[in-house]
């Protein structure tokens, strides 16, 4: 027990670092935070993603797909599409199809 005391007084005669310095100082007017880690992810999507107003506008194209083309269509062909079908495209055809069959709620 006569360390603990010996050593919580000496800590109690010690004046703490933090205290002296923020006394010396003068507090700024207004401190403004700025989140680098932000501005460096901005700066990263940017270089991924490109300047998206330089870009220029794709026209809609036409479907690939007819819109006659059925779920059992697609399964039973074993023939190539002419050309590929975009993901949104196929995506679409599946949730019309999946909505008409009651799968998708």
């Amino acid at each position: 027990m006569e360390t603990n005391g010996s050593n919580s007084s000496s800590h109690e005669n010690r004046p703490s670092g933090g205290s002296n310095n923020s006394s010396t100082e003068k507090p700024s007017e207004k401190e403004i935070f700025v989140n680098h880690a932000e501005i460096a992810w901005h700066e990263r999507r940017k270089e991924w993603v490109g300047d998206q107003s330089k870009k220029p506008r794709r026209a809609r194209r036409e479907p690939i797909m007819s819109w006659t083309t059925t779920y059992e269509d697609l399964l039973l062909s074993t023939e190539r599409f002419q050309q590929p079908i975009p993901l949104a495209e196929m995506v679409d055809f599946l949730v019309d199809t999946w909505n008409e069959e009651g799968l998708y709620d």
